[in-house]
This record gives C-alpha cells, structure tokens and sequence, in this order.
C-alpha cells in the first residue's frame, strides 16, 4: 500500500517558507566544514549512524550536510523532514517508523538498511519560517534521552545561527558591490566632467581646423606669468607664416581643398617645431610660431623645414608660404617691437617673389 501523500502548506504560506529559504542562497552550494562538524556532533551526541542538515527546497529536500547516508538529496513526498516543518515549535522523534503507517517511507537506506528511527529539529528563520531541519536517523528503533534532545535542539540553534550569518556576509558583499559600483560611477562621472571640461578647454584654446592653438590661447599665453617668465630666460624668436595667394585657393579650388591646404601647413608646422614650441593659428590664413631659447639661425632653419614640407604636401595644387622671424630679447617683457619686426620681415618675403624666408635684422640692445 503506498504512503499517503504529505500536505503541503497553503501557497502563500508555502510561498513565503521558499523565499525565506532562498534568502540564504545555501541549496545546492559546495560543502563546508562548519556544516560537516554539526552532523558529526550530531551523529556523536545521539549515538547514531547517520544525520544530516536537511532544507526542504520546493518539492525536495535537499542535504546540506550528511554523514551515513547514500544520497545527496531525495524528493519532498518521502522526506520526514518536510513533516517536521509543519510543526516547527518542536522536536519530532519517530522511535520507530514501522508504528507510523501515516509517514512516508524514505528510500534513502542508512547503512544498506532501510530507516526506522528519525528526530529532526525545524531550523527557523529569524521571523519564524521553517527552512529545513537538522535530524539524526537509525536503521533500528531507538530513543533519545533528554540530554541527547537538548544538544540536537543546542545544534538546530548553532545550524540557525550559521545561516544566518551566511546571509550576513552575503548582505555585506551586496552593500561591499554597491559601494565599489556607486565609487565606481562617482569616479566615471568624474572623468567623464574631466573630459568635457578638458574638452571645453581644449575648444576654446585651439583651432578646430587645424588643431593649433588660436589667439585665444596666446592671450592666456602672454598673460601667464610663469610662461612668460620662462620665455624671458633666454633668447627666442618669433616666426610669422602666411599661405601665398590664399584667396585664389579658394576660389580656384574650393573651400574644402582650402581648409585641406591649411590642415596641411599645420601638419608641417608640427613635424618641424620641438615639444616646447608654440604654433598659434593666428589668423584666416596666417600662423604664428614661438621658439623658445632659439637664435635667429635655428629659428631660419627650423622656418626652411616648415616651407619645404608645405612645398611636397600631399595637394592637387602647388601650395607656397612665406615667413618672417624676428629675435625677441631675454629679460625683456615679450613686447609689440618683436611682433613687429617679425611682421615687417614676412611683408619683404612677400614683396620680394613670396614663397621664402626672410629674417628680420634689426640689431637687439640689451638694457
């Protein structure tokens, strides 16, 4: 005759024994020793030969813990732990199972033998849902004196409290996650601010077609202290550059090979200057090159280099500049006079044929 089918708790209650067991993420997780040692005790205290920790998972019981048995896991409508559950306020000892026709008859054997005895102890959750139990077994009827029903129950005690702090230290890693997740997009947001405002900064301080700096930046150049400190250390000299028939690019070849021509004379500009140099889009067509602690021979090179490049760019068109350089004075503020003479030099480059290099030769007066 088959063992009568268990009843189940209403859904609701049901529903929310499983998600207080869920809670704890333990069904199905790997073995662990502070588990292993509370069957061991058990199987010590009680004098028997198997016991386990036992959690009742939807229509299962599974072991978290076990020692004598020949099974990790058994299916709900055999288990005598889900019986336990439904009365959760106390200890269910079955001295001897074959006097129970009512209860389910295990397939689980306990040393090759069917079982006979069972005592399990409901392991509660902290608002009072059974999650499963810790139970010692026997394949021959027995009983337990009070002593050895008092350490079970002090076991099912200790199995609660590792539970819950299984959830403990889960909730920390969560809150731990959530911390390092919300620095984390504290820090993104940052950057990215960072970047916007490097960006910002870098629009406002460089020609978006060239990627030069523009006259925006000379300003905040010429008004750093620190910068122009630096400069008057030592001799440097100003380049003036201007494109050769600008105008006639444009309107022979368009804007957009216009704009290319001017990309490739910034490319130019920045093969031939050192780290330290400053290249300045200073007008539609016109760039301005600082060299700092340079004398008017390197700054002729450098300018030479610059017209070459322009002269084998990469163009459907030849394309030519001239260029004017004019020596600026150490321990002298960085005044109109040099920008001048550097103006007054490009002017004889372009009234003397264009596309060449012309250095201003005004004598320098230290004072």
């Amino acid at each position: 005759m088959p063992a009568p089918r268990p009843l189940l708790p209403p859904p609701s209650d049901e529903a929310r024994r499983q998600a207080a067991l869920d809670a704890y993420a333990v069904v199905g997780s790997v073995a662990e020793q502070p588990y292993d040692d509370i069957v061991r005790l058990a199987v010590t205290l009680c004098d028997v030969p198997a016991a386990a920790i036992s959690l009742i998972d939807h229509d299962r019981q599974w072991f978290k813990a076990q020692i004598g048995l020949d099974v990790r896991e058994t299916a709900r409508s055999e288990a005598i732990c889900d019986r336990a559950i439904r009365q959760p306020d106390r200890t269910l000892v079955v001295e001897d199972l074959y006097d129970h026709p009512d209860l389910p008859r295990p397939t689980m054997r306990v040393e090759g033998d069917p079982l006979r005895f069972y005592a399990g102890v409901p392991l509660l959750s902290p608002d009072g849902q059974p999650l499963g139990v810790v139970c010692v077994l026997d394949n021959k009827p027995r009983t337990l004196t009070d002593a050895q029903r008092e350490g079970l129950e002090v076991l099912a005690r200790q199995t609660q409290h590792l539970l819950e702090l299984r959830r403990y230290a889960m909730e920390q890693r969560r809150l731990l996650s959530e911390r390092e997740a919300f620095a984390q997009r504290l820090e993104d947001a940052r950057a990215d601010l960072q970047r916007r405002h490097d960006l910002l900064e870098h629009r406002a301080t460089h020609d978006a077609l060239t990627g030069l700096l523009n006259r925006s930046a000379l300003a905040q150049l010429r008004d750093n202290a620190e910068a122009m400190r630096l400069l008057q250390q030592s001799p440097y000299t100003l380049m003036l550059l201007d494109v050769d028939h600008f105008k006639d690019v444009n309107d022979r070849h368009g804007h957009l090979l216009g704009d290319r021509a001017l990309r490739a004379v910034a490319d130019a500009v920045n093969a031939s200057i050192r780290e330290g140099d400053i290249a300045v889009r200073y007008g539609g067509e016109e760039f301005l090159i600082l060299l700092p602690d340079t004398h008017l021979a390197q700054a002729a090179q450098v300018a030479e280099r610059i017209r070459q490049r322009i002269a084998v760019a990469p163009l459907p068109f030849a394309l030519t500049v001239s260029m004017g350089i004019a020596a600026g004075e150490p321990t002298r503020d960085w005044s109109e006079q040099v920008f001048d003479r550097a103006d007054q030099a490009l002017y004889r480059a372009k009234a003397t044929g264009r596309n060449r290099v012309v250095v201003d030769d005004t004598p320098l007066h230290h004072g």
